[in-house]
């Protein structure tokens, strides 16, 4: 707290200008000049907070990172601006015009919500996430539509609110349902690995399905490896990806009870479930399309199939095989010139003969690793190819092709 309120002075605020661009090679030259004038704790807090900051601009952009306040763990936990701009929009176009923002962390979520127009109280029972939670707002032009309380979130009345998001703590070593620190320096990671059981969250996961049942819309972010039978049955399960990385699911009440999607930022782009079988495994044609991971974690290859008219290469694995060219939002596409068994001298000949210098190596169902591979090959040339290790109809093999470029 003490750190917070150096920096929020008029001479930390000044401070923090004049270090925002302090490569970390430097911090010891820096420090040691800036502590002629300024307390050394004030420097100390000041370059740290320049380095959540760094940190932090592939999350929020280098405008918005450039003014907020971070802590260790909010950087690392916050949801990425533009995961929580799409989930503000959809809670918009639901008619939501106030949401109780449960385990609000630094505020990002609360962030998107405001900025959509949405009324927001801001939860966090840690009083130093709360207060930065709070200086964001502030900083923002955002504190009239966030209001924030330190609270612990199982005793707020979410009664008056059109809407409840929460946001669990899903790593070790943190309680209250919020990301902890105690310090809004950036002199370490954030610790505590993270947690796979909903039910070991701050709070668990049980708790926030009762508190989302008790308002008329609601939403849970939870880790993307959330079990499928974890989701209640009269909720939507939502995995989101941006710009191909799965960033988390989400547990929807008020919505579409039963309905599964995978949503691909930018965009949006939603593919919705139908509730399909599992594709039939063929032999590997002449493109193979990886779907998109939020696609994967949704269960919805055979949607991604049905839509290319193609199958599996083997029942186990997550590639799609095709004959003809198809153009889709949920996965990448590759033409594949060469099917091996799995035999590293005859890739590393064929890559040789091809001149193949920039090797692109995938896996799925295979344990060996793409960097282990690109050193024995030693690929060498000026042409590129990518190589998959997978299953084929479950023998070990290795697909060459290279990827298709979008129409």
């Amino acid at each position: 707290m003490n750190d917070l309120a150096l920096l929020l002075t008029p001479e930390g605020r000044a401070l923090l200008d004049e270090v925002r661009d302090t490569a970390p090679a430097d911090e010891l030259t820096v420090a040691t000049r800036l502590r002629r004038d300024h307390p050394a704790e004030l420097v100390s807090a000041a370059l740290g907070q320049a380095r959540l900051r760094q940190r932090a601009a592939a999350k929020f952009g280098a405008a918005d990172a450039g003014r907020m306040f971070f802590t260790p763990n909010g950087v690392e936990q916050s949801t990425r601006a533009s995961v929580a701009a799409y989930r503000a929009e959809r809670f918009r176009s639901l008619g939501v015009t106030s949401v109780a923002d449960l385990c609000c962390g630094i505020g990002g979520d609360a962030i998107a919500f405001a900025r959509a127009g949405i009324r927001v109280l801001a939860v966090d029972r840690d009083p130093v996430t709360a207060a930065v939670a709070r200086a964001n707002a502030d900083v923002l032009g955002l504190g009239e539509l966030i209001e924030v309380r330190e609270a612990d979130v199982t005793a707020v009345d979410t009664g008056g609110y059109d809407a409840v998001f929460v946001d669990p703590a899903r790593r070790g070593g943190q309680s209250g349902g919020a990301a902890r620190s105690a310090s809004v320096r950036g002199g370490g990671r954030a610790t505590g690995g993270r947690i796979f059981d909903p039910e070991a969250y701050s709070p668990p996961l049980s708790w926030a399905i009762e508190a989302a049942r008790r308002a008329p819309r609601a939403a849970l972010k939870v880790a993307p490896g959330i079990p499928h039978e974890a989701v209640p049955g009269d909720a939507e399960a939502e995995w989101i990806s941006d710009g191909g990385d799965v960033k988390e699911a989400v547990v929807w009440f008020g919505t579409e009870p039963g309905a599964v999607r995978a949503t691909l930022l930018p965009g949006p782009r939603t593919l919705l479930g139908k509730g399909l079988p599992d594709p039939d495994v063929r032999p590997v044609g002449r493109y193979l399309y990886e779907p998109d991971g939020a696609v994967i974690r949704a269960h919805l290859v055979a949607e991604v199939a049905e839509q290319l008219d193609g199958g599996l290469i083997d029942p186990t694995i997550a590639y799609v095989t095709a004959d003809e060219p198809r153009p889709t939002a949920y996965a990448s596409a590759y033409e594949i010139t060469d099917q091996l068994h799995f035999n590293v001298k005859k890739l590393k000949a064929l890559l040789r003969e091809r001149e193949v210098g920039t090797l692109t190596v995938k896996k799925r169902g295979s344990a060996v690793e793409p960097e282990e591979l690109r050193k024995k090959v030693k690929p060498q040339g000026p042409n590129s190819a990518t190589v998959f290790l997978t299953r084929v109809a479950g023998a070990p093999t290795m697909l060459v092709g290279a990827p298709v470029t979008p129409q």
